[in-house]
């Protein structure tokens, strides 16, 4: 099942109630065994799924949201794998992918499964698609593809970890910019100093959560914030005007994925903390 989520204003968002927020922009339940679910936005028209294959392929649905051939006849999509071990196929290729593996689909990639190596510790897909201009090659994103940077300080309780795989000067997108970041054991923050980029989409997929702890998402305009409560294997999209910056009880990590005006990583607009209300 692909749910829509529709754009709201920033006057909007300033009005919602937690349940209105979790409805707007919280994907909650996309990575269901043995099935394939995801959010369509009309932020950026991202379509972002979670596959969770057992002891069959599970293949790429094409949701009437896109009206298309297959999913990727005009998109192309950002891999990660969330579980455990598993095959992403493609056009007749297979790859592997461990835990935090990545890989980029290009568009007019048609035949494409997904599998788990083992059902009993089954792969978590998360495939993040935007619409493409161009078709680039598929290609696994071996580590020392991606570009590894160290950010943050013990002492701000924001030192963390990120990796970029899809991004200028490395693995070739159309406008896909895509990687995860890991919080160092003692730290919570992520993306501090808090920052807007006022011309791409943003989404962020926290996993990697132990079951009782949370992820306290901040979003909204700086001088009306608002918050989501995140929960292992959830996403958050996160509309282009918006902030996006959190903080969690215990150890995680997060996909962070763009879509829109441009791939550049650094194009943002940091908001100090004591800007924000």
């Amino acid at each position: 099942m692909i749910t829509t989520k529709y754009a709201h204003s920033p006057g909007h968002v300033a009005t919602m109630t937690s349940r209105q927020l979790r409805d707007a922009f919280l994907g909650e339940d996309l990575f269901r065994p043995g099935e394939v679910h995801g959010l369509y936005s009309h932020n950026d028209r991202i379509l972002a799924l979670g596959i969770v294959p057992l002891a069959e392929p599970l293949g790429l649905p094409v949701p009437d949201q896109i009206r298309a051939d297959h999913l990727l006849q005009r998109r192309e999509a950002g891999v990660i794998n969330v579980g455990g071990p598993g095959v992403v196929s493609a056009d007749g290729q297979a790859y592997k992918l461990s835990h935090t593996s990545t890989m980029y689909l290009g568009r007019g990639a048609s035949d494409v499964s997904f599998a788990s190596s083992d059902p009993t510790d089954p792969a978590a897909f998360y495939v993040f698609t935007a619409t493409s201009h161009q078709a680039l090659p598929t290609a696994l994103i071996e580590p020392e593809m991606m570009n590894v940077v160290e950010l943050g300080s013990q002492d701000g309780a924001n030192r963390r970890t990120l990796h970029q795989c899809i991004y200028e000067g490395g693995t070739q997108s159309s406008q896909i910019a895509f990687g995860y970041t890991k919080v160092h054991a003692g730290s919570s923050w992520n993306t501090m100093p808090a920052h807007t980029h006022d011309r791409r989409t943003e989404s962020y997929l926290y996993f990697d959560l132990a079951p009782d702890d949370r992820v306290f998402h901040i979003m909204g305009e700086p001088l009306e914030t608002r918050h989501l409560i995140v929960a292992d294997r959830q996403l958050v999209v996160s509309p282009s005007w918006s902030l996006h910056f959190g903080s969690g009880t215990g150890p995680y990590t997060f996909v962070w994925a763009t879509a829109g005006e441009n791939t550049t990583y650094n194009d943002m607009d940091s908001v100090h903390v004591s800007d924000m209300l």
